[in-house]
C-alpha cells in the first residue's frame, strides 16, 4: 500500500509534505490533551474506576516458549505454548485521599516555569507513588489500555490470526478494499475501541490513530491489515506510549498548562514528557525483548502489563 510523497501527522492527521511546519505545529497542540478541562482525578473514589478493566497483575513476566529440542514443531513465532503466568493476588482497589497529586503539581508547575527536566522526574514520581499509591495500582488503573492494546494487536495481524478480518468482519479484506489509509486507520480505531463515553476511551483512541500514523511514517509501503511482527510491534509500543502519556495529560496535564509562562512554552512541556513517557516505554518493551519476553498473541496482556509497570517502577524511583 503506497503513499506517495504524504506524511502521517500525529492523531491521524494526514496532510502533504508541503504544509508548512507552523501550521502542522498547531495541529499537534490542539491533539496534545484528549481533555485539556480535565481537572483530574477527585478525591473519595476508588483509584482504579468501576469501568476500567481489573486484570490481574502477573507476578513474574511471562516466560518464552523454548525454541529447542522438544519443542513442537508446528510453534509459530506468534503462538504462546506455555502456562499462563503466575499473577498476584488481588488487592482492593485503594480510594483517592485527598490532594494525592498535590507532591506531583508541585514539581510539575515548576517544571512548567523553568523547564528543569529534574522537577519532570520528580512530578512523574509523586504521581505513581502518591497520587496512584505505587506502581501496582498504577498498573491497574492502565487496565483498559492493556485490553486494548491486546483487540489492537489482533486487528493487525491479519489472515486468521484476526477475528475482525472474518467475512463480514468490520476489517474484512473486502469491505476495505480500495480504502485511503486514513479510511483504514479510521475503522480500525472503531473496530478496536468503540466510542462509550468515557475520557478512557477518548483517549484510546486518539492513540491508536497516532500509534497507525507512526507506523507509516516509518513503513510506508505497511499493509495495516496485514502488518509484519516489527511493525505490529511499534504500533503496539507507540498506542501504550500515547495512552499512558494521555492518562498522566488527564490527571495532571492541567498544571502545565497553567503554570508554563504562556501556551506556547505550556504545549512544549507538554510534549516534552510525551516524549519522555514514550522513549520510557521503548526502554521497558526493548528490556522485555532482550530478556527473550516478545509480543505474541497470547502474551500481549502480560507483556503490556510488565512494560507499563517497569516504566511506573522507573518514574517511582524518582520520587522524594
Amino acid at each position: 500500500m503506497s503513499h506517495g510523497r504524504r506524511e502521517f501527522l500525529p492523531s491521524g492527521t494526514m496532510t502533504i509534505k508541503l504544509v508548512s511546519r507552523s501550521r502542522a505545529r498547531s495541529r499537534r497542540g490542539r491533539d496534545m490533551g484528549t481533555s485539556q478541562s480535565s481537572n483530574g482525578s477527585p478525591s473519595g473514589v476508588p483509584m482504579v474506576p468501576p469501568w476500567v478493566p481489573d486484570l490481574p497483575l502477573p507476578a513474574s513476566p511471562p516466560a518464552e516458549p523454548d525454541a529447542g529440542e522438544g519443542a513442537p514443531p508446528e510453534a509459530a513465532p506468534d503462538q504462546d505454548t506455555t502456562s499462563a503466568p503466575n499473577t498476584e493476588p488481588r488487592q482492593p482497589i485503594p480510594v483517592a485521599p485527598a490532594r494525592r497529586f498535590s507532591g506531583a503539581n508541585r514539581n510539575l508547575g515548576e517544571y512548567a516555569r523553568s523547564g528543569d527536566r529534574a522537577n519532570m522526574q520528580r512530578g512523574l514520581g509523586q504521581y505513581v507513588k502518591k497520587g496512584y499509591g505505587g506502581s501496582g495500582t498504577a498498573t491497574r488503573r492502565m487496565g483498559g489500555t492493556v485490553q486494548t492494546a491486546q483487540a489492537l494487536y489482533s486487528a493487525l495481524s491479519g489472515g486468521e490470526a484476526s477475528s475482525y478480518s472474518e467475512a463480514g468482519g468490520p476489517l474484512d479484506p473486502v469491505l476495505t478494499a480500495g480504502r485511503s489509509a486514513n479510511e483504514i486507520m479510521d475503522a480500525v480505531v472503531e473496530a478496536v475501541r468503540p466510542v462509550d463515553g468515557t475520557q478512557d476511551a477518548e483517549a484510546s483512541r486518539t492513540s491508536i490513530k497516532d500509534a497507525l500514523a507512526d507506523v507509516l511514517n516509518q513503513y510506508p509501503d505497511a499493509d495495516l491489515l496485514n502488518l509484519q511482527q516489527e511493525q505490529r510491534d511499534l504500533a503496539i509500543e507507540r498506542f501504550v506510549a500515547g495512552d499512558v502519556f494521555r492518562r498522566i495529560d488527564l490527571d495532571i496535564g492541567k498544571t502545565i498548562r497553567e503554570k508554563a509562562p504562556n501556551a506556547v512554552i505550556g504545549m512544549g512541556r507538554l510534549k516534552e514528557v510525551r516524549e519522555y513517557v514514550r522513549e520510557a516505554i521503548s526502554a521497558s518493551f526493548r528490556r522485555l525483548r532482550e530478556a527473550g519476553q516478545s509480543l505474541a498473541t497470547r502474551r500481549i496482556t502480560q507483556i503490556v502489563q510488565s512494560a507499563i509497570r517497569e516504566t511506573y517502577q522507573v518514574f517511582e524511583g524518582y520520587a522524594e
